[in-house]
């Protein structure tokens, strides 16, 4: 269970920031909850399976559901999404969160130039195969602890429950108060980075890697555009790890929000965008 005082800091950091919605914490567990949000379970897919040629993705991209996507039914109502091994939705998100290693070469043609002679033209977000490649072996995910990836409201956290990672949703306002608060509290001029990467990349792939460096980074993401559908108009996303986070909360009574500056001015075109958007605390 996440601790009641965490609980209220975030209350108190969402206030000074004007944002409505509670951050999502991610996690890992062997049992999902019941009503989660996720994939059906899909056939069978992994590098040996693509190489034997016994992979029929028509099958398995029958039943597509993207990561992005789920959460944001988790956030519209508070409950938890997730991904496993079997019930993965989309191949690259398995890999993404840690749920499939190593990556299909499938993967690597879809997301750039496609196939030659077939209707697959490829998504274009990279300029050819080997440059996706690259980006896969950079990225490179972790054995997941668990065999789900779940996501949900801090507030949610029970038990022995705690998130590895903290992801707020917000628009370029609210960002610039989470982006110079996170560097007020690492004193690290390139703490928040923003590396290429499907949605489900920068909210779980990425901010492992960092993890598991040492590096107190936190990661803006949300540019994908096959994931923009699932997230609301003008809006990003900005993930921190569990530790980083804690620490934010406790650097507040020192922070930008704390003096009469520059962030009052911020915080009125904060309350004119919620009113534009009919939201807001």
């Amino acid at each position: 269970m996440i601790e009641h005082s965490i609980l209220e800091d975030t209350k108190t950091l969402l206030g000074h920031l004007g944002l409505d919605e509670e951050p999502i914490g991610v996690y890992y567990a062997d049992t999902k909850p019941d009503n989660a949000f996720g994939p059906k379970q899909g056939p069978p897919i992994t590098r040996e399976l693509e190489e034997q040629g016994q992979i029929d993705m028509q099958a398995v991209f029958q039943n597509f559901s993207c990561v992005m996507g789920n959460i944001w039914l988790a956030r519209k109502k508070r409950g938890t999404a997730y991904i496993s091994t079997e019930e993965y939705g989309c191949p690259g998100g398995s890999f993404y969160c840690s749920m499939m290693k190593p990556n299909l070469r499938f993967i690597e043609h879809y997301v750039t130039t496609g196939f030659e002679g077939t209707p697959i033209h490829g998504e274009r977000y990279l300029p050819s195969p080997e440059a996706m490649r690259k980006f896969l072996d950079a990225v490179n995910p972790r054995k997941a602890p668990g065999k789900y990836c779940l996501f949900k409201p801090l507030s949610l956290f029970s038990g022995s429950e705690e998130p590895e990672f903290v992801i707020f949703f917000a628009r370029p306002e609210v960002l610039s108060g989470l982006f110079t608060h996170t560097t007020f509290t690492t004193g690290e001029i390139d703490s928040v980075v923003s590396p290429f990467g499907a949605g489900c990349t920068n909210v779980v792939a990425w901010p492992l890697l960092y993890q598991e460096q040492g590096l107190e980074k936190a990661v803006l993401g949300g540019f994908d555009p096959s994931a923009r559908k699932y997230m609301k108009t003008d809006e990003l996303t900005f993930t921190v790890s569990w530790p980083l986070y804690q620490k934010m909360l406790k650097a507040l009574p020192e922070s930008v929000f704390s003096v009469d500056g520059a962030w009052t001015t911020v915080r009125k075109k904060i309350n004119h965008s919620a009113k534009t958007w009919g939201e807001g605390i």
